[in-house]
């Protein structure tokens, strides 16, 4: 690409990020129901738009860090005293729980309806697993169902970012490497990389504990700070192993929201300012890879996907969780109609499924369109759905009354 082509490509990239989440802002609907589509429809019209042509091999990577940061910021907001009694019950089995129903149940509907190959329809199912805070904070900014369901499904929806991805990547590396013991492997090797990301979230805390601490950073400087250091840790951590920088990053928002004394500075508005604004540059570039033709005989099987996987899959999930627990009928329907699908899978179907066709894999080219419908179609069903559900569930509180943490907004 000559240099002019690249300066029109990354314009309106951010031209379209901005104008988009404040399109969204205006009418009163997520982001993402605008971004994905706005996306899609520039890079089908303009190929400068095209990420892979405009930075090669370090989208990938690109993506991975910007992604930390969000979940960084989501981290911040985890605080665990909030999930004493059967909240902290119900968060632990939608994970301990949830994540393989949902695995079994994504895999199971997209064979059936792509007609995919059995390996490759586990590797959506392990895409699909995921939520995220890019999309469930401001669903549940707007709905403002009540407190304890908003930190319920805030720290469903961050904690399994990373889990998620790990998964995938774990699942990706059994498909490709065909050997006797991969499972076994693959087994060991989630584990190994939740070590990695442990390890480099400590070290990062302590440059970081040492940064506002000892040399007393403060404002601008200590906003710089954290954001660089959370960078180069989970850069390094990817570095190691891949994925294992989003369990560092949002580690590392986790420890600094829980221990007394590690507070980032009060204003967070620069990093909330950054995180908003990745948002919107990751979905329009994510979506910018995806052409027309590849959408083609896509659409009808991931239009049922998606209504499988809420009015059937999801459900079934939050029925399991909040069984004997003291939730009410009401707010148990609300867990069960609440799981949209964010960036992770995006950027997850994007690293993934190129090699995965390259391979041969059976309807490996359906994963990354396949991902990208569900995404739009979860994010419309539930972001449009949230508000009058709360609404006739008697659930709602005003937004000063609901607690819910502050999430990444418009995504």
């Amino acid at each position: 690409m000559t240099a002019s082509q690249v300066f029109v490509g990354l314009s309106l990239i951010l031209a379209l990020a901005v104008a988009c989440q404040v399109v969204a802002a205006k009418v009163g609907v997520p982001a993402i129901i605008v971004l994905l589509p706005v996306g899609f429809a520039a890079g089908a019209l303009v190929p400068s738009v095209d990420p892979d042509k405009l930075l090669g091999t370090a989208f990938e990577p690109l993506v991975s860090l910007a992604v930390a940061v969000i979940l960084f910021d989501g981290g911040l907001d985890l605080v665990l005293d909030d999930l004493s009694g059967h909240s902290g019950v119900v968060v632990r089995r939608l994970l301990v729980l949830g994540i393989p129903i949902t695995w079994g149940g994504a895999a199971l509907f997209a064979g059936l309806l792509f007609g995919m190959s059995m390996q490759t329809a586990v590797m959506l199912g392990a895409i699909l697993i995921v939520s995220g805070p890019t999309v469930m904070g401001p669903i549940l900014d707007a709905a403002a169902p009540g407190r304890r369901l908003g930190v319920i499904l805030t720290h469903e929806g961050t904690t399994i970012d990373p889990i998620g991805a790990l998964i995938g990547v774990v699942t990706y590396q059994i498909l490709i490497t065909h050997h006797a013991h991969s499972v076994a492997r693959g087994l060991f090797g989630f584990a190994g990389r939740i070590a990695v990301g442990l390890v480099g979230a400590a070290v990062g805390l302590s440059v970081l504990w040492f940064l506002l601490k000892k040399v007393r950073l403060t404002g601008v400087l200590a906003a710089e700070a954290i954001l660089a250091t959370v960078l180069t840790t989970a850069g390094l951590c990817d570095a190691l192993a891949p994925d294992t920088g989003l369990v560092a990053a949002i580690a590392m928002g986790m420890v600094i929201a829980n221990v007394s004394g590690a507070d980032v500075p009060e204003d967070r508005r620069q990093l909330k300012t950054i995180v908003q604004l990745t948002i919107g540059l990751l979905f329009i570039a994510i979506s910018a890879t995806i052409t027309p033709a590849s959408l083609k005989g896509a659409v009808l099987p991931s239009i049922a996907l998606v209504v499988l996987l809420v009015i059937v899959v999801r459900p079934v999930v939050a029925l399991v969780a909040t069984w004997r627990t003291d939730l009410s009928p009401q707010e148990r329907i609300f867990v069960g109609a609440m799981h949209p699908r964010g960036i992770i899978a995006a950027s997850t179907a994007a690293s993934f499924a190129p090699p995965l066709v390259a391979a041969g894999l059976g309807g490996a080219d359906k994963l990354l369109p396949g991902t990208f419908l569900v995404i739009v179609g979860t994010a419309a069903a539930y972001g449009l759905g949230a508000a009058p559900l709360t609404r006739a569930l008697g659930l709602g509180d005003s937004p000063s009354e609901s607690g819910v943490p502050d999430g990444p907004g418009g995504a």
